[in-house]
């Protein structure tokens, strides 16, 4: 690995968001420059929703290459970039932002990660079924980019709250712009979840239910949904095991976390920046294990 050095050259990649202090992608990111030889750097800036434009600008001016965007800045970053990938059209959320001469290109590198991390732990699910808990924004970038890679029929599974109507335009946009048909239904309709996953090859949690520290929670209700064919995972991956994985494992289901989702919509990101591949086996001896 090449010797790196701050230089009056060095190009600017960053993080917006608040909190950012906990974000790997720093550590990912540099890794990555380092291994290539690239005069780049990445920082995690905190900023909030009130600085966010003049954030942007500032990076501009600065001729940053490019950043990304994490909670609350995706859909500002939407609004913002001047061009949208497919997949950010049909999210309305861009988490990652090219900037070249001063225009700004916004994807969304979420979704293609979730994909991707269920290609590394061995599965293909095109041509299956997907069951989806969850309405925010790690359950719409899933759905989008789900349905552009062929798989033909989601079951958005979530509570009737805040984030419903968001979600399901999102559903209503796949449905129109994509071959995939996406229904949704509500959590406590446990008859119709369990239907779901019945007919399903993936059950995958998109909620933020059975994250540290509140670890007890789980929205399936118990081991009698699942079946040792279904593929299950979580977004989550702190706890790396969470209730519901510990539930699937003793159901015989083979499982995954979200740790590999975030390795991989960094790995999008650095490629658009650069032209390069992220060394990902070096990162996940590194950073992941």
């Amino acid at each position: 690995m090449k010797e790196r050095k701050i230089t009056g050259h060095t190009g600017l990649t960053c993080l917006l968001g608040s909190p950012v202090a906990h974000s790997v992608s720093p550590a990912m990111h540099n890794e990555a420059f380092a291994y290539h030889g690239l005069d780049y750097v990445y920082l995690a800036f905190d900023v909030s929703q009130e600085q966010f434009q003049c954030a942007v600008d500032g990076l501009m001016v600065m001729d940053a290459r490019g950043w990304n965007c994490t909670m609350p800045h995706k859909r500002l970053m939407y609004e913002r970039a001047d061009i949208l990938s497919e997949e950010a059209r049909l999210i309305g959320a861009v988490n990652t932002v090219v900037h070249k001469d001063g225009v700004l290109t916004g994807y969304n590198t979420d979704g293609k990660g979730y994909m991707r991390a269920v290609q590394s732990a061995g599965h293909d699910i095109i041509g299956g079924k997907m069951t989806l808990l969850g309405a925010g924004g790690a359950a719409a970038s899933i759905a989008a980019q789900a349905a552009l890679d062929g798989v033909p029929e989601i079951d958005l599974i979530a509570r009737k709250g805040k984030s419903w109507d968001a979600i399901q335009e999102i559903a209503d946009r796949i449905n129109r712009q994509t071959d995939c048909k996406v229904q949704m239904y509500e959590l406590q309709d446990e008859r119709q979840m369990k239907r779901s996953i019945e007919e399903s090859r993936i059950l995958v949690n998109a909620s933020s239910v059975g994250m540290s520290p509140h670890e007890e929670g789980c929205l399936v209700p118990d081991e009698n949904y699942l079946r040792p064919e279904l593929i299950v995972s979580d977004v989550i991956y702190h706890p790396k095991k969470t209730n519901l994985l510990q539930m699937a494992e003793r159901a015989g289901c083979p499982v995954f976390n979200g740790m590999y989702m975030l390795l991989y919509q960094g790995a999008y990101a650095f490629e658009l920046w650069t032209g390069k591949q992220m060394p990902v086996d070096l990162i996940k001896e590194k950073y992941f294990n």
